[in-house]
């Protein structure tokens, strides 16, 4: 065990182990935390759990679009430069923020089960009972998503989109106080950890818009050398949830998709068949490629060595290996299959474009 061991005694003069886990500060980030925490002090009721709570990049620019800032790791560098200085022993995330390619050292030590991985819309008081497609001509629709954006752009033509920064609550909060949206449009995971689902008037199906890779999933980020770690968290793993996400990384990686592109994907696995639907998109809607393809997850009965292996960022020795092998292979050959029909030069445009306005 590398790093740090911080220990304490109970009343009893027991010794137990402390774990601190890091997060961001926003009320969202510090509830996924807490539900992680729970999580932990079931499995585990001997381990004392310290929550270090901080801010990060995108927490701090609120005035610049999140695709503007050109940084892959807004939500994530802080706290994972606590975790190098070993200041945390684990971190709690949101697995959307966390970029394809993690820094040495690290890796994705659990993806617990997913919740609804799709978008929401939420609407101004005043249109309470109306939906993306009733609202009147013009209406504006707040959301911070290029992939958002430009996949509801094309459905909706009448509507006009801007920009919305900062937390959940901010952006309630400028939704409601203010007569500038009239409607948001926001992550139904977050939604509802928040307790607040009665605000969501429309869940957005993929006929509508698809999601962001990893959306509505909690990752546990480790240093990739402490064992002990490593072994507590990974039976949080869910996976289902594991292999719909490394597929889903894996089409981003091959892309070199990032917040600064439209990229979007769909996954399901139905009967040991993981499948994956995965689109890019021009800033407008306007071009778009969207392909589908399946892979057998089913692992039969075979005994497998567990193996220190990642798979797009992510250690899970509880989860067959040719299953991850098969679902990282999924994600690459959809990306390459995307790449033929001339992706590159789609999200190229939408880089450079957005990189302008």
């Amino acid at each position: 065990m590398s790093g740090e061991v911080l220990n304490a005694q109970d009343g009893n003069g027991t010794v137990n182990r402390v774990i601190r886990m890091g997060t961001r500060k926003s009320q969202l980030a510090r509830i996924q935390t807490d539900y992680v925490a729970e999580k932990l002090k079931t499995l585990y009721p001997d381990v004392l759990l310290e929550i270090v709570a901080m801010s990060t990049i995108g927490d701090k620019i609120l005035d610049t679009a999140l695709s503007k800032i050109g940084e892959k790791s807004l939500f994530t560098k802080e706290l994972e430069n606590a975790l190098e200085r070993n200041e945390v022993d684990l971190v709690v995330h949101s697995l959307k923020d966390l970029p394809t390619t993690l820094p040495n050292g690290f890796t994705i030590g659990a993806v617990l089960q997913r919740e609804s991985p799709h978008d929401a819309v939420v609407l101004h008081p005043k249109n309470s009972g109306l939906t993306l497609d009733t609202l009147p001509d013009g209406s504006v629709i707040g959301t911070s998503s290029l992939r958002r954006a430009a996949q509801l752009k094309k459905k909706f033509p009448h509507l006009e989109f801007k920009d919305i920064r900062g937390n959940l609550n901010t952006r309630l909060k400028k939704l409601d106080e203010k007569e500038d949206y009239a409607a948001i449009i926001l992550a139904a995971a977050g939604l509802k950890r928040m307790g607040w689902e009665a605000r969501v008037s429309q869940v957005l199906g993929p006929e509508d818009c698809m999601y962001a890779v990893g959306q509505g999933a909690l990752a546990v980020e480790v240093r990739a050398r402490d064992c002990d770690i490593l072994g507590m968290v990974s039976t949080l793993h869910h996976s289902e949830t594991v292999l719909r996400c490394i597929a889903e990384r894996a089409f981003l990686r091959r892309l070199e998709g990032g917040c600064s592109v439209p990229v979007a994907v769909n996954t399901e696995v139905k009967d040991s068949v993981l499948s994956l639907t995965g689109a890019v998109y021009s800033l407008d809607g306007a071009d778009s490629l969207k392909e589908a393809m399946e892979t057998s997850v089913d692992s039969g009965n075979k005994v497998e060595e567990s193996a220190d292996i990642q798979h797009v960022g992510v250690t899970a020795h509880n989860v067959p290996q040719c299953a991850q092998v098969a679902a990282e292979k999924l994600g690459v050959d959809l990306a390459d299959l995307l790449l033929s029909k001339g992706a590159m030069e789609i999200l190229t445009t939408a880089r450079k474009l957005n990189d302008a306005r």
